[in-house]
């Protein structure tokens, strides 16, 4: 980490020093899991004790734990897994669905309806309802809906969601990436037959995820080799990094009594930068969100000036999801949500994380507040 405040948790959180040391121990293994000799043996004795590590965090049985590359992978496994396999011949996206959801839903050979969005940052129950009623009485459908969002940090109603879903015979899959270690989180609770996780969002390494199955869901496999990962993704596994995965869940599990501490300093300085800009809109503020997230959408201050001006004083913030970082454009999930379109334009995202403080946070809201004084000042000159 440099001398940066960083203020960026939803795009990567720091590694944990738990997965660190995890790593570096399984980077002493030199076994292949496949192997059948003591050292591969002791390689699949850490694969498969960090797969009963992610079951037990998500309510899965151990074997329908599958490791995967990341968050994206997990994404595309369930969502075209699930379709292939049970022969689904719709797919329901919300509107707000992350990238590695809404992409791969176009890859399907799918017709792909989409689910509008309300303002306050939630998928419309309606709107779904809507849609199932409208479907033909044999259509299956396979209804992507993320359990919180990648830029608001708004809690979806995916049970609500789900419950629909199946009366109407279909399936669901939850990208549960950014949810995953911020809230408690349980396949039966949510009524997903499929979720995604990935563990860099949680302190663990880039590169790894997973995808947790309920009971007796069928998937078809999107990679083939060596029959690994119960034939659903051919590929030696990455010890090193499932071991830091493992670790990381593990302490993400331990910290979570604390996101209420965080959650206050989410509204410290939410109500710092409204005092600032009154015409600025904290999305999803209304709704449910998760404890670390803010989305500020701020009329004539444009996101790409704002995340310029903070670096420059020494602040990391984003605007949107880091797999869009860069475009100047509003995003798609800003976008669905029907807000005015220089208010879009203008959305950041501050996402914060155990070990940021109240007095970052005040010199934060300290510095944007000059950097809009002076976008203002220099727009009236």
């Amino acid at each position: 980490m440099s001398s940066a405040v960083y203020l960026d948790y939803n795009a990567t959180a720091p590694l944990r020093p738990e997965a660190r040391a995890a790593m570096l121990e399984a980077f002493d293994e030199v076994g292949n899991p496949s192997s059948v000799h003591a050292p591969g043996r002791r390689a699949r004795g850490l694969v498969e004790q960090a797969r009963r590590d992610l079951a037990l965090a998500l309510g899965a049985a151990p074997a329908d734990v599958i490791f995967a590359s990341g968050g994206t992978e997990a994404n595309n496994l369930g969502l075209l897994g699930l379709a292939r396999a049970n022969d689904c011949d719709v797919l329901l996206v919300s509107a707000i669905e992350h990238s590695s959801v809404r992409v791969a839903a176009r890859q399907a050979g799918l017709p792909v309806r989409t689910i509008a969005a309300r303002q306050d940052g939630t998928a419309s129950l309606d709107a779904l309802r809507g849609i199932l009623d409208s479907l033909p009485a044999d259509a299956k459908p396979l209804l992507a809906l993320m359990a919180a969002n990648n830029e608001t940090g708004v809690i979806q109603p995916v049970a609500e969601a789900a419950q629909m879903v199946h009366e109407a015979g279909g399936l669901v899959h939850v990208d549960a990436v950014q949810a995953f270690g911020k809230m408690p989180l349980s396949l039966a609770e949510l009524g997903a037959d499929s979720l995604a996780v990935s563990a860099h969002k949680i302190g663990g390494p880039m590169g790894m995820g997973a995808l947790a199955l309920a009971c007796n869901t069928r998937l078809a496999p999107r990679s083939h080799g060596g029959g690994q990962e119960r034939g659903h993704r051919g590929g030696t596994e990455n010890v090193p990094g499932i071991a830091g995965f493992a670790a990381a869940v593990r302490a993400a599990l331990r910290d979570l009594p604390r996101c209420a501490d965080i959650a206050a300093l989410r509204d410290h300085v939410q109500a710092q930068l409204l005092a600032l800009a009154p015409d600025a809109i904290a999305v999803g503020a209304t709704a449910p969100r998760l404890c670390n997230t803010l989305c500020l959408a701020t009329p004539g201050f444009a996101a790409d000036v704002q995340l310029m001006s903070m670096d420059l004083a020494g602040f990391a913030i984003s605007s949107g999801s880091a797999c869009s970082s860069g475009k100047v454009r509003a995003s798609v999930a800003m976008q669905a949500l029907g807000l005015p379109e220089d208010a879009t334009t203008g959305a950041i995202r501050i996402s914060l994380g155990g070990s940021t403080t109240r007095d970052e946070l005040d010199a934060f809201a300290a510095a944007w507040g000059e950097a809009r004084e002076r976008t203002r000042m220099k727009e009236s000159a």
